[in-house]
């Protein structure tokens, strides 16, 4: 019986160890201060992962992948790279690894990933109009400039819970689109309704990826104002100067 209870007592001592080196490897998997975090890294894996995805729409048949199981091929990096998107958050979270870095790297993360499958789409079959993907550009670059500028003057702007829906609903559209090839795939709907539904799902997406902007500009606009301000007012300081 006694030496049942010191098994156990090394057993919890062993899984107690392991715990505590899985947690310093979660905190600083490179070894020592750093910020590359576990959910860093995962962003980072996401937007290298991301242009993938077009390859493979564009690509496929130099690949050898037939037409009939391309969707669902498509659908698996799609999923894949929304559970990332998510797992990056919760690690995050999880372990005390929200950085400055990450706020700035996850929404262009998302931009990069969603960007690269509705550039890929305006390829047929689907045929997206190239106008939808300049909406998401428009709207992202402009953002991105915006915290770009705030994260020079000391602001850090995180995202808002309208752009991750925004986020979510551009995953879903990818999707959407992606499940739609299957029927297309075996004859069951034509080439132009492929197109029609497709256009109006990520039209509907695209102005709501413009109005989760303008409402970003609107919440943050103290923060962006503040940081532009200064930055002319240190430009007048240096004219008069010189």
């Amino acid at each position: 019986m006694r030496d049942m209870e010191i098994g156990i007592q090394r057993v919890s001592c062993a899984q107690r160890g392991l715990d505590r080196r899985l947690e310093k490897i979660v905190a600083h998997p490179l070894g020592g201060a750093t910020i590359l975090t576990l959910a860093n890294i995962t962003t980072l894996i996401r937007i290298f992962v991301s242009p993938i995805f077009l390859f493979i729409y564009l690509e496929y048949e130099v690949l050898g992948i037939s037409y009939t199981v391309l969707p669902y091929l498509l659908l698996f990096f799609l999923i894949a790279l929304e559970l990332s998107d998510a797992l990056d958050g919760y690690l995050a979270r999880k372990y005390d690894q929200v950085t400055d870095l990450g706020k700035l790297l996850d929404p262009m993360a998302d931009s990069i990933y969603h960007i690269s499958v509705f550039l890929a789409f305006t390829q047929p079959p689907v045929s997206l109009p190239l106008v939808i993907v300049f909406l998401f550009i428009y709207r992202d670059s402009v953002i991105s400039t915006l915290r770009t500028v705030c994260a020079l003057r000391g602001v850090t702007l995180a995202a808002r819970p309208s752009g991750k829906l925004k986020a979510a609903c551009q995953g879903l559209s990818g999707i959407a689109i992606s499940a739609l090839l299957i029927p297309h795939s075996v004859g069951s709907i034509t080439t132009q309704t492929l197109t029609q539904i497709s256009t109006w799902i990520a039209l509907a997406t695209a102005l709501y990826a413009l109005y989760s902007g303008a409402e970003y500009l609107v919440a943050n606009f103290r923060y962006v104002r503040r940081s532009i301000i200064r930055k002319k007012r240190e430009s007048t300081f240096e004219s008069v100067a010189s």
